[in-house]
């Protein structure tokens, strides 16, 4: 007997991983864990006789010659399979996206950082050149767009788009997918929403902002997982966690982040949780850890991350060309040529008067107008930034003001500058004509 199986606390892309199992090794059986997310549990309620699966508590563990694991590799995460861990004649196979560096020792294992798990399995399924049933395709494309923010994620690969486009043409209904997804919100989860925007703590790490909140709850209430995303888009912040005080003995945090940098599912397995950049979340005894210290422990680990990316410090162009205001256009001009450089600062290096761009000299119609100084033609009130700021934080300043230079400021200084070309190299690794 095969089976497949996932982790508790299963979410969609765990699901659909199991039933990807169940159709790459045939008369394999699925084991969903008896405690599953809210979302997957309402799929189950209408959808589960479709499938091959079952719950640990119907397993025959002697019969189990082959074990298939997907999207973990612990074995504390996995629901009562505690007697395989101990078998010696056990053949198992893994099937993760996530690098936890588990404790499950697989004889044939596919672990890949990649946006979903069921990404992992497709590209098999597509080796095979399999055709997949629209119901198959349907839960496939569920989980891989759970995981991936429907293809927004940071953590998002150009093969997860690939996978989802092999489930479309296999017949996956998006309208069926999106009311999975997208469940109706109820008046239970719009108060805990609004409870949790009264009271967040921030904290900032390496110039990203990180919010920390602590929720009682009075009684279960489903759909967490998706409040917390919300909450995070609504008080934008780059990665937030939640921790929801379930009753006197456990709580559970939840991460969710926007940014590759801040890998929530690497900061939630110090609690003995797991998850991706993206997402992650775990269950931890109060008795161990009450949930003010655990707010603290959290808050430490974030620190203690190596969460950074790159600020505009690290992007900046130095040292800085800056010319007197009196400069006559035609010397402007010949510095501009001889360093290559599409603008030029006016004043000196503590007292920022302007800042001339090769557009600007358009404005020159006469031949005479050459010999004028730059400071009849320079733009004044130039915006200036911070060496710390992040790169996104300045392109967007650039679009909304629509220029192409950032001189870069410190304690009244200006030590370096940040062009359009610095911003287009570092995100697309690419110039502008």
């Amino acid at each position: 007997m095969d089976i497949v199986t996932t982790h508790i606390n299963t979410d969609f892309d765990a699901l659909a991983s199991v039933i990807a199992g169940t159709l790459l090794y045939p008369g394999a059986v699925g084991v969903v864990p008896k405690a599953v997310n809210k979302n997957v549990e309402r799929f189950l309620s209408t959808h589960k006789t479709a499938f091959n699966i079952i719950l640990p508590g119907e397993v025959d563990h002697a019969k189990v010659k082959r074990l298939i694991v997907v999207d973990t590799d612990q074995w504390k995460r996995l629901d009562r399979m505690g007697k395989l861990k101990k078998r010696q004649d056990l053949e198992i196979h893994l099937w993760d996206h996530h690098n936890n560096g588990g404790d499950i020792v697989a004889d044939w294992s596919c672990k890949e950082t990649i946006g979903a798990t069921v990404t992992l399995l497709v590209r098999e399924m597509k080796r095979r050149r399999m055709v997949l049933s629209p119901l198959d395709s349907t839960v496939l494309l569920i989980g891989l767009y759970e995981d991936t923010g429907r293809l927004s994620y940071p953590g998002t690969k150009a093969e997860d788009a690939a996978a989802a486009a092999y489930l479309l043409e296999n017949g996956a209904d998006l309208n069926v997918a999106g009311f999975f997804l997208d469940p109706p919100y109820e008046e239970t989860q719009k108060d805990i929403l609004f409870e949790m925007m009264k009271y967040t703590e921030k904290v900032t790490h390496n110039n990203y902002t990180i919010g920390i909140n602590i929720v009682r709850l009075e009684r279960n209430v489903p759909m967490l997982s998706g409040i917390v995303s919300m909450y995070r888009t609504i008080i934008n912040t780059d990665a937030v966690f939640a921790i929801f005080v379930n009753d006197e003995t456990s709580s559970t945090v939840i991460g969710r982040s926007g940014v590759d940098c801040l890998d929530v599912g690497q900061i939630l397995r110090r609690f003995g949780g797991g998850g991706h950049s993206a997402a992650g979340s775990a269950t931890v005894k109060i008795s161990d850890c009450p949930p003010g210290k655990l707010k603290l422990e959290i808050i430490k680990q974030i620190k203690k991350s190596k969460a950074g990316g790159a600020i505009v410090a690290d992007l900046m162009s130095y040292p800085v060309t800056i010319v007197p205001s009196d400069t006559p256009m035609y010397e402007v001009r010949a510095i501009m040529q001889k360093k290559k450089i599409r603008g030029i600062l006016v004043g000196k290096e503590d007292r920022l008067e302007g800042i001339m761009v090769l557009w600007d000299f358009k404005r020159l119609k006469q031949e005479k107008q050459w010999n004028s100084p730059v400071k009849a033609f320079m733009a004044r009130n130039v915006e200036t930034i911070g060496p710390g700021m992040k790169p996104s934080q300045a392109a967007e300043i650039m679009v909304k003001k629509n220029i192409g230079h950032l001189p870069v400021e410190l304690d009244g200084k200006i030590i370096g500058i940040l062009t359009r070309t610095d911003i287009l190299t570092y995100f697309y690794g690419i110039l502008p004509d």
